[in-house]
């Protein structure tokens, strides 16, 4: 093993650790889908949003999209309207401020953490990734489009 390159699983890769400075101006970003569960013991789910959070920009953003044919193929008697209430509480607690309820005063990674924070309702945050971004909020609109859309 070098410096340059990692030993994984049998095989050499070059390791990509990006430094402050480095990263050719583009910045970390956090961001989890948000799933409607609406039959939690099925295990069933819709992909239905996604938050983006990058500390470097100050930014949390949410973006969301409920295909409600979609849920309904899961669970006829699903509440579609609730649903979509649930997915407006999360984009309003992403833009902060009174819209955020008790949230309001957190900074943005306090409020992404607790968005992320498994729960088990209808509307749940599937794992958290990571990736490199010049532009959180058309990263946000890009991963919708890829993973929800």
């Amino acid at each position: 093993m070098t410096g340059n390159h990692i030993h994984v699983a049998g095989h050499l890769t070059e390791r990509h650790i990006t430094r402050t400075g480095q990263g050719g101006g583009r910045d970390v970003f956090e961001y989890a889908l948000l799933r409607v569960v609406p039959r939690v013991e099925r295990g069933e789910c819709v992909n239905a949003g996604v938050l983006v959070y990058c500390r470097a920009r100050g930014f949390l953003g949410a973006r969301v999209h409920l295909d409600e044919a979609r849920l309904l193929a899961l669970d006829p008697g699903a509440d579609a309207a609730g649903v979509r209430a649930a997915l407006r509480a999360v984009e309003a607690v992403c833009g902060g401020g009174e819209a955020a309820g008790q949230a309001a005063g957190d900074d943005p990674g306090r409020r992404f953490r607790w968005l992320v924070a498994p729960r088990s309702t209808i509307v749940q945050p599937g794992p958290v990734h990571t990736g490199l971004t010049t532009d959180p909020s058309a990263e946000t609109e890009r991963l919708l489009d890829l993973l929800v859309r």
